[in-house]
């Protein structure tokens, strides 16, 4: 694998953090930073409706479900409340 160097600018206390972690699993900030990129998936807007396209088949093939525009919109309402409190506000600047 080539490696090139990218300068990435964070605040003080984030830098030290990473290097905190990565030093108490045992390795360098490269890796550390290389396994974490890995370790995220970012989609795009049409990867996640095809991939959710594909949850939904896989679901009818396995139960014979078929949720409803509204059920759909009811299940996702109901994940966005229950998750709403694991969001973190970001400190002040």
């Amino acid at each position: 694998m080539a490696l090139t160097e990218a300068l990435i600018q964070v605040p003080e206390d984030v830098r030290d953090r990473l290097v905190r972690i990565a030093r108490d699993e045992g390795m360098s900030l490269r890796t550390y930073l290389t396994r974490l990129a890995h370790s995220v998936e970012v989609y795009t807007d049409q990867e996640r409706r095809e991939q959710s396209e594909r949850a939904l088949k896989a679901l009818f093939a396995y139960s014979g479900y078929n949720p409803t525009e509204a059920e759909i919109a009811e299940s996702d309402a109901e994940l966005e409340r229950r998750c709403a409190h694991l969001v973190r506000p970001r400190p002040a600047q």
